[in-house]
């Protein structure tokens, strides 16, 4: 295919939307998440503005709408029990075990709902430039494609569960001076929040196609953006729990657990969101 017939969209090294000329005339679209969320390739017949979606197989399409459940549902209820940790926490409702409990609990949903998102990345349906359907593969439990943008995006957000996990864990420690207060619990807490920043920022170039901007038409994009200001929220929670040495105390504990609180309740609206971007 000559180069003039092919143009690929993104962001730096990454390639969000590629458009090509079919062999019998017309145009065909790929978009990252337009094909692995709901299963789809736009192809527009020639000489004509309408067109049409060329859907996956029905395999294919049977696999996208169950991960897709599930990882939805999973933050849905991950956000929900992480908002009831931090409501517990501030208003006093409960001692320390049973907080972290409820937070572990919710970490727990977390994890599940970012491996389930990965294996929504892996076994997504392909595109082939010049063809006019997607392709499906065979099932994988895992890759490494860390060119692809939908794949570092999901892998940062899976890492970053798998590090909250630490800090969820930690918390049951007891007898922690302030130093291993921060080290043990609060390091992994902003490390984590720095994963699902990175992860937000590539999911939105994905759905724009480049720099972050408004699509306030784009479900996708809502959904991008409802998860990011949670994520906004979990760093500034972490940046208020930070422990000074001075006083042994955090910097603002309300602020923490109201940051908690509000971030966990935008995954959970995130996740009710997700359950209509499905094939």
């Amino acid at each position: 295919m000559r180069q003039a017939e092919q143009r690929a969209e993104g962001a730096g090294p990454f390639t969000t939307r590629v458009t090509w000329r079919l062999p019998g005339g017309g145009e065909a679209v790929w978009e990252s998440r337009l094909a692995r969320r709901r299963g789809v390739l736009a192809v527009r017949a020639p000489d004509s503005e309408a067109g049409h979606h060329a859907r996956a197989d029905e395999v294919a399409v049977r696999r996208l709408r169950r991960l897709n459940a599930a990882a939805a549902t999973t933050f849905v209820i991950g956000g929900a029990l992480f908002a009831a940790g931090a409501a517990v926490a501030q208003f006093g409702s409960g001692d320390a075990t049973e907080i972290a409990s409820i937070y572990f609990a919710g970490g727990l949903f977390f994890n599940a709902g970012g491996y389930t998102s990965l294996l929504q990345v892996i076994n997504a349906p392909r595109h082939v430039v010049g063809g006019r359907a997607l392709v499906t593969h065979r099932w994988r439990w895992w890759s490494y494609e860390p060119t692809r943008v939908d794949w570092l995006s999901v892998f940062l957000l899976f890492a970053g569960t798998l590090v909250f996990g630490v800090n969820l864990l930690n918390s049951f420690l007891q007898g922690l001076n302030v130093h291993q207060i921060n080290r043990l619990i609060w390091v992994p807490d902003l490390v984590g929040c720095v994963l699902f920043l990175a992860s937000g920022h590539l999911a939105l170039v994905e759905v724009c196609h480049g720099g972050p901007r408004l699509l306030p038409r784009s479900l996708g994009w809502w959904i991008v953006a409802v998860n990011q200001l949670g994520s906004v929220l979990f760093m500034v929670s972490a940046l208020a729990a930070y422990t000074r040495p001075a006083t042994g105390s955090p910097v603002n504990i309300d602020i923490a657990n109201w940051g908690t609180l509000t971030g966990a309740l935008c995954f959970s609206v995130g996740g009710v969101l997700q359950l209509f971007e499905r094939p």
